[in-house]
């Protein structure tokens, strides 16, 4: 089986890399490939919010499942956001009240949680669902990295 060398001589295409965290697909179009983009941003983002509507915003979260957040964080600055909201809004105490949890130690310090934390399996699912999706982008983001630039039809004015 012959190797063609001819695709390993093209250089990689570190802005589209960029361009496709700060936003799903946008890679892909910076480079020309528009439709496959924009099929692929939107199915990101769609996983990701999807999995914020089930799970509740305080399904990112990067003190209480670090792993977790590290997936999720390849959807770009939208994970960062998210658990920005989490940290900012529920876990301050800002939106719902802080509400003692049982502690698994007798005399430990009860942690305090918002009244808004999803405690179900909703919130696994969730997780879950964001974690998918930064995957999938970390994905896309090397298929962007990698593509060709699509040619221009003759004759858009493109060339110039």
């Amino acid at each position: 089986m012959a190797h063609d060398s001819s695709q390993c001589d093209e250089p990689l295409n570190w802005g589209a890399a960029f361009f496709g965290w700060i936003m799903p697909g946008l890679g892909q179009v910076s480079i020309g490939h528009a439709k496959r983009g924009i099929f692929a941003g939107s199915g990101i983002l769609g996983l990701f919010v999807g999995g914020l509507l089930i799970g509740g915003v305080d399904c990112v979260d990067r003190h209480e499942d670090p792993l977790w957040f590290y997936a999720q964080v390849g959807a770009g600055p939208i994970a960062l956001a998210s658990d920005w909201a989490n940290s900012a809004l529920l876990k301050s105490g800002t939106v719902g009240e802080l509400v003692d949890t049982p502690s698994p130690l007798p005399r430990a310090t009860p942690a305090k949680v918002s009244s808004f934390k999803t405690v179900t399996p909703a919130n696994e699912i969730g997780t879950l669902y964001c974690a998918l999706a930064g995957l999938m982008n970390v994905v896309v983001i090397f298929d962007a990295l990698k593509r060709t630039r699509a040619e221009a039809p003759a004759g858009s004015g493109r060339n110039r």
